[in-house]
């Protein structure tokens, strides 16, 4: 048994890509999008009739976009049994108001296409605003992954207020410490990303808290390996057929135990705030995250409108 086969013994394999020849050949249970993943599956040649049609539209360039990435995530289900991820306009992100109207639009336009909200999450970024959208939109039916989250402090504003599952990103939090420090990774257990992974994975559990913990944004296959046993783990098509290659054995390397304990107090506004600023790692990767997204949105709409 292959590592990839081995991981899918302990943990959901969801597939980080819009690729569709290759979430249909690795066979994922779920898979996911972002603006960075739409622009690059707007290039493959599955998709070129979308973009063709939709660049010959009449429609406001942002419905394009919201409908490309309905598109895509529709052909996706059709090949994947459980949810595929959809993100809101990364410029939303500190608009809770607009972060609710562009989820609620983008689940109409997957159920115009036949696919209901239950198999469909709705990606926000886990700013202040975005969890408190998130946790209204839970309220109203509409399940949530709430991404970018760096820091503790955002894992547990999600999980007080019942968003559906996390993403808490692996691999840039250890480019921003090989970056700006002197950490030498000797072993992935010491990888400040991975135990950012293991720290919330351990508390959601140890308080019993239903959100479900996706780690995300893996480097290498390491960092996977080191995180087996994980509710979720979202990974690229590169390292999946890593995985795939590899006859090694895999360790389980997180598991619940069982052991439960009231949950702490949750966190105020203030509290969000301060620990996030106070942190630069946190501060500058969400910053930097979403200006990624919103510029590649930006090219997105840019090709959509030629």
């Amino acid at each position: 048994m292959n590592k990839l086969e081995q991981l899918r013994t302990m943990t959901t394999v969801v597939a980080d890509t819009g690729d569709l020849e290759a979430i249909t050949r690795l066979k994922p249970t779920d898979a996911t999008t972002n603006p960075s993943l739409l622009l690059k599956a707007a290039a493959l040649p599955e998709f070129a009739d979308e973009v063709a049609a939709l660049t010959a539209s009449q429609k406001a360039v942002a419905d394009k976009v919201d409908r490309f990435a309905v598109s895509v995530g529709a052909q996706i289900n059709q090949v994947i049994p459980g949810v595929i991820s959809t993100e809101v306009d990364a410029r939303l992100s500190f608009d809770t108001d607009a972060t609710i109207t562009k989820a609620e639009k983008l689940i109409g336009l997957y159920e115009d296409a036949g696919i209901g909200k239950d198999r469909v999450l709705i990606k926000v970024a886990a700013t202040w605003e975005g969890i408190r959208a998130a946790e209204m939109l839970e309220q109203r039916g509409i399940h949530c992954n709430a991404t970018l989250i760096f820091s503790f402090e955002q894992a547990c504003a999600c999980a007080d207020a019942g968003v559906f599952l996390i993403s808490p990103f692996v691999g840039r939090i250890t480019d921003w410490y090989t970056a700006n420090t002197d950490l030498v990774i000797k072993d992935a257990t010491e990888d400040p990303g991975v135990q950012s992974v293991t720290q919330i994975f351990g508390h959601f559990k140890a308080h019993g808290y239903n959100t479900v913990v996706m780690g995300a944004s893996f480097r290498n296959t390491g960092q996977v390996e080191a995180l087996a046993g994980c509710d979720r783990l979202t990974i690229s098509p590169d390292l999946l057929q890593q995985l795939e290659a590899d006859e090694n054995d895999l360790p389980r390397r997180l598991s619940d135990v069982g052991d439960r304990s009231p949950p702490p107090a949750a966190l105020s506004h203030s509290a969000f705030l301060l620990a996030n600023n106070q942190d630069p790692m946190v501060s500058e990767k969400l910053s930097d995250g979403i200006r990624r997204f919103v510029a590649d949105q930006e090219k997105l709409e840019a090709l959509l409108s030629a």
